[in-house]
């Protein structure tokens, strides 16, 4: 509809409109809780209204609303300089631009996701976009795709035509804003025709500017290209990560006793990959003492970690502990940091226990294809050392006195791993077992004559069930590969690489409810390589496929049909 055509309608709205910005807005009291998400019903102008000459815009709600939130979540691309004006009559808003629009263009009004009715604060399911034109035309541009993230509503979409490749997102404004429904879906309208690189961005801030200490970001795979002959793409899909290029920091080390010192960092201690050689103990005059003898996690917080120490302190000294080259879980490397190290000369007269086991002790669940088992204590203990290792001392068997070989291995000084390097007998109990004084902390703290019997059961292998079928679409040349995820069990992960006929068949799958993607891993790494915002790598193409799976024990599901980004809107 042309602006000319309102204003013959304008002269039936006076009465109503005489009204408008002294009306307050108050929702009528009474009735059951309201449940419903709130919908637009009616803008003005109409989308895609050309030859717009007005100097606001109005929305219709289907229920009253929170006028802050609405506020909030109005995005209007391109960008206008200055404060909007916001005047509400019952469920009726009406928006003042702050400047005159630009001749001959097309502008895009997205109400996000955060918009929330007013008695029960349910949000709007999706964006709501609608355009007009200053001009003659309306831009015809359009991408679509999905945010993967546990809670992907009110998600931003930054959008910016590119010419070259300068655009940082936590510098420069996006030309075109929308938000991810409760679902994750977005849609970005009304583009003009251009290049485009598109961000997600959980923009805490609200700031339009993404804060890498802040804010989580989600990198597209490709660069957009929106022509006439070629003016929408469907498929950018999105997994949010957040950007850590700096190395964790040494923040505190206080004693607990006088063979234990608890480090508190800026980050989660990756202590698989710590050593002793990376921490050493010095004296006020920075005199070197003497390394720890052991780094471990144990019952700690996410950032802490400890040291073990036979070093003899005086409560009447300082001393400082130095620590350098840590790497955390994004492969940073820390500096070298000090700090003065809290002193205790209590003694430790606590015997090393087992607090954790994967899989739980007495577990009837256990497959019987190569397990693995994963022993945590709350103490450090030498399991290379001493006249017999620590894996030499331990038994693998069944009840019957058959041995089992098996694979150890270090995950830190005070946990470690047991893997069947043979394949044990369905449904059969077994039992890995070793003396508990085989268990000694550096102060000499054991239990004397007392066995740790693990005992387990395997499964009867009928449990399983599978999935196969056929991928539609994906790109053969980019190492396509089907990544089966439980949804429940996080851990519970598989991955295999799909046939060059396009089709896959997964076996010996645990019963349950499951996400498949297919991701094209370029890098061979079995994820989804998320890229880097500046200077910008793109993320992996992937595509999950939009409804949970499930696989019921005993019976396998067949002829599946994954058709690669598949339409669904």
């Amino acid at each position: 509809m042309r602006a000319s055509e309102y204003l013959k309608r304008g002269l039936l709205l006076i009465p109503a409109l005489l009204s408008f910005h002294c009306a307050n807005q108050l929702p009528p009291g009474g009735g059951e809780a309201d449940l419903i998400p709130p919908k637009i019903v009616s803008t003005y102008p109409e989308n895609r209204t050309t030859g717009f000459g007005d100097n606001y815009f109005e929305i219709e709600f289907s229920e009253y609303v929170d006028k802050r939130t609405f506020k909030d979540a109005i995005f209007i691309s391109p960008p206008v300089d200055g404060n909007l004006e916001v005047s509400w009559t019952n469920r009726y808003a009406r928006v003042f631009f702050p400047s005159e629009l630009r001749p001959d263009m097309t502008y895009s009004i997205s109400i996000g996701t955060d918009v929330v009715d007013y008695n029960n604060r349910n949000r709007m399911d999706s964006a709501f976009t609608f355009a007009f034109s200053t001009g003659e035309k309306i831009d015809n541009g359009k991408i679509e795709g999905f945010v993967s993230d546990e809670k992907p509503s009110g998600i931003m979409l930054f959008a910016y035509r590119i010419e070259g490749d300068t655009i940082d997102p936590s510098i420069h404004k996006p030309d075109y804003i929308s938000q991810a429904g409760t679902n994750g879906y977005f849609k970005l309208d009304y583009l003009a025709y251009g290049k485009y690189r598109i961000f997600a961005v959980k923009d805490e801030f609200r700031d339009r500017v993404f804060q890498p200490e802040q804010d989580l970001i989600g990198m597209p795979h490709t660069d957009i290209p929106l022509s006439e002959e070629d003016s929408a793409f469907y498929g950018l899909n999105y997994v949010m990560q957040k950007i850590d290029t700096t190395g964790p920091k040494l923040f505190s080390a206080v004693m607990t006793d006088r063979q234990h010192i608890l480090l508190t960092l800026s980050e989660e201690a990756d202590t698989s990959a710590y050593k002793r050689e990376n921490f050493s103990i010095t004296d006020s005059a920075y005199r070197k003492i003497a390394n720890p003898l052991f780094v471990f996690k144990g019952r700690t917080k996410e950032k802490e970690l400890v040291l073990v120490t036979d070093s003899l302190f005086r409560e009447e000294e300082s001393y400082y502990l130095l620590s350098e080259n840590l790497r955390d879980r994004k492969g940073n490397l820390s500096g070298t940091d000090t700090v003065e190290i809290t002193v205790s000369v209590k003694p430790d007269t606590l015997k090393p226990v087992i607090y954790s086991t994967e899989p739980n002790i007495y577990s009837d669940k256990i497959d019987f294809a190569y397990p693995e088992f994963i022993f945590r204590l709350d103490d450090a203990t030498d399991m290379f050392g001493g006249a017999k290792p620590l894996a030499e001392r331990i038994s693998f068997g069944d009840t019957v006195g058959n041995r089992i070989k098996f694979d150890f291995r270090r995950l830190d000084d005070g946990s470690y791993m047991i893997k069947a390097a043979e394949e044990l007998k369905p449904e059969t109990y077994y039992e890995i077992k070793f003396m508990k004084e085989d268990i000694k902390d550096a102060a000499g703290n054991s239990y004397r004559d007392s066995l740790y019997n693990y005992a387990f059961k395997t499964i009867t292998g009928l449990e399983f069930t599978g999935l196969s079928g056929t991928v539609k679409y994906a790109d053969t040349s980019k190492n396509p590969l089907l990544i089966l995820r439980n949804k429940d069990e996080k851990k519970l992960v598989y991955r295999q690489k799909l046939k060059s006929d396009a089709t896959f068949e997964f076996e010996r799958i645990v019963p349950g409810t499951y996400f498949l993607t297919l991701v094209h891993d370029e890098n061979g790494n079995g994820e989804i390589d998320a890229g880097f915002p500046y200077p910008f790598v793109p993320a992996e193409s992937f595509s999950t496929f939009r409804e949970e799976i499930k696989l019921p024990a005993r019976w396998s599901v067949t002829n599946f049909n994954f058709i690669y980004n598949e339409r669904i809107f």
